[in-house]
């Protein structure tokens, strides 16, 4: 078996790698072809690139597909940059925008991976006779006695597992992520001895599309006129201000509410509901904030399904919050309900519930809506 689990040498093996232009998928790229890998490059053209180009920290820009070519070229392994603009726009930046305007906060990044990336990439590698597709991400791949499982990686800092949950068994069958061990200051010093102009790229911060986290101009380019202002109200009625738009808007938000600091009995407000049809932000304090169950929708599991009898996890609600103890039912067709050991703060509906059993990735769904306890 070779490197990547293929029983052939590393010359028979063609593998293709997905470039952004970073520092994780360039090393990928050019250690598996050190070792003496087929390797063909692929960088997706995601958005105008022509404006792009002048963005910094973000992915698949302009200036990331020249830092892709520049490291193909200096391996010497093809590279090609295919045109998905169309189908991005279509699968994630609608996708992101209507979801905004109903009043969630949604992750762009899984819907990119989900629909785009191990999608339409997958079936383009295989069309060009790949053995696998390869990628920069930290998460590990690791075969189970039932098959390929995904686990996260060893660098608790930089795991993405949560961003990969919806990744089918079909095609995690195919892909392959030799960074999943590795630190990322691994990652730096791998690509200065290759000597990779990428080296000291810094890591992308934004989503690639959103130029300097300003969510709500991307929605009302996206969507003109749909941007409306409207009122900030307290949970007992009182109207506090006005907005700009629910966009800005986040549950759990503290920060940058536009109400001069204003408290509840000298607690701090923060946004526990949105109401879109009335275009309203509805503030109160903390307590308010805690949620008991969660409904999820658009399932993917990388294991066997929980069942209606339920199964015990750990729900990880936030990319960059802790999982939390949990029980998950099953409760209709890609449908369940996820029923929290300790109330949690600040659930945003669109975000993602990612289910896992230590460190591997059990499955999980998109948040549809959280509710509290009944009293």
């Amino acid at each position: 078996m070779n490197s990547l689990g293929f029983d052939k040498p590393p010359a028979a093996t063609r593998v293709v790698v997905a470039m952004s232009g970073g520092v994780d998928s360039s090393v990928v790229a050019a250690q598996l072809a050190e070792q003496g890998y087929d390797v063909v490059g692929i960088t997706l053209q995601l958005y105008d690139h022509g404006i792009a180009i002048q963005r910094k920290g973000a992915c698949c820009a302009g200036a990331d597909i020249y830092d892709a070519r520049t490291v193909a070229d200096r391996i010497g392994f093809p590279h090609y940059v295919l045109d998905y603009e169309s189908r991005f726009g279509q699968a994630v930046m609608d996708d992101f925008a209507d979801s905004y305007l109903r009043g969630e906060t949604p992750i762009p990044c899984i819907r990119c991976n989900q629909k785009v990336k191990f999608r339409d990439l997958m079936e383009t590698a295989r069309d060009l006779g790949a053995d696998c597709l390869a990628t920069g991400h930290y998460v590990r791949r690791i075969e189970g006695p039932q098959g390929p499982e995904l686990h996260r990686a060893v660098d608790p800092a930089k795991d993405q597992s949560y961003f990969l949950f919806a990744t089918t068994p079909e095609q995690l069958a195919f892909l392959r992520f030799p960074l999943g061990g590795n630190a990322k200051a691994a990652t730096r010093a791998e690509a200065a001895r290759l000597g990779l102009v990428v080296a000291d790229k810094p890591d992308s911060q934004d989503i690639c599309f959103v130029p300097e986290g300003r969510y709500g101009e991307v929605v009302a380019r996206l969507r003109p006129g749909a941007v409306g202002p409207g009122e900030i109200v307290h949970l007992d009625g009182t109207v506090l201000g006005r907005h700009q738009g629910i966009v800005h808007y986040t549950i759990g938000q503290r920060k940058g509410l536009g109400i001069g600091g204003r408290k509840s009995n000298d607690d701090p407000l923060y946004v526990v509901r949105l109401d879109p049809e009335a275009r309203r932000v509805i503030v109160g304090p903390w307590s308010a904030l805690a949620r008991h169950s969660v409904a999820l929708t658009e399932l993917n599991w990388l294991d066997r399904t929980p069942g209606r009898e339920g199964r015990l996890v750990e729900a990880k609600l936030r990319s960059a919050q802790s999982p939390v103890p949990a029980t998950v039912r099953l409760t209709g067709a890609g449908e369940a309900v996820l029923e929290l050991h300790a109330p949690q703060h600040g659930v945003a509906p669109g975000q993602a519930a990612v289910l896992y059993d230590g460190d591997r990735v059990l499955g999980g769904g998109f948040i549809a809506r959280a509710e509290r306890a009944a009293a």
